[in-house]
């Protein structure tokens, strides 16, 4: 029973011995923390300096506090036009790049198409010209089938009058037997002519 009192004394005593040491920070420290404060803004009131202000200046010469600064609407809208200035002259010269590719473009898709229109025109005059081929191909085996056709008497005279490329054309398509007919009916200078023409061939 005695320990158990002296037990709460005990504590009764160490809570008292806290909020003393409390109540002493208290009296000691934050009253006259707050009388101070308060004693220097009711001065700084009177002698017309913002406290607050001054409070703003001081922080922001700390490296480790940094403040937003009002940016100025003039030079804001200043800067802002500048870039609008920019942005359009970059535009200008995007569409005057542009259309310069769109020229080059229609340059090229002209000169394709005349390309077009000059192939197909080649190929229409290669086509005639193989029909030609074609015609004067039969004209000739027409030609040399009537010389076949023809006694050798009377065809002789008729090939030493034509040029020699067409006489030579001519003999060398007729069979070796109308061939040797024709030449023995011809003058030997001819005959001779005719043959040493053929064997260059």
């Amino acid at each position: 029973m005695k320990k158990t009192k002296q037990t709460e004394q005990l504590s009764n005593v160490e809570q008292e011995e806290k909020s003393g040491t409390f109540q002493k920070l208290l009296l000691w420290v934050l009253i006259p923390l707050l009388f101070t404060t308060a004693l220097v803004l009711i001065i700084a009131k009177f002698a017309d300096v913002n406290v607050f202000d001054k409070a703003k200046e001081l922080t922001g010469s700390l490296p480790f506090v940094t403040e937003k600064k009002e940016e100025d609407p003039i030079v804001g809208d200043l800067v802002l036009e500048e870039r609008v200035v920019t942005m359009q002259a970059e535009i200008q010269e995007k569409e005057a790049q542009l259309f310069k590719v769109q020229q080059d473009f229609d340059k090229s898709a002209i000169a394709n198409e005349k390309l077009l229109i000059e192939q197909e025109k080649l190929l229409d005059e290669i086509a005639v010209l193989m029909r030609d081929k074609d015609n004067s191909k039969q004209d000739f085996n027409e030609i040399v089938k009537t010389f076949e056709q023809m006694s050798a008497k009377s065809s002789a005279p008729v090939i030493t009058k034509m040029s020699d490329a067409e006489a030579i054309r001519i003999l060398t398509s007729l069979k070796s037997a109308t061939l040797a007919s024709i030449l023995e009916k011809m003058t030997p200078e001819d005959a001779a002519k005719y043959m040493t023409m053929m064997t260059k061939q």
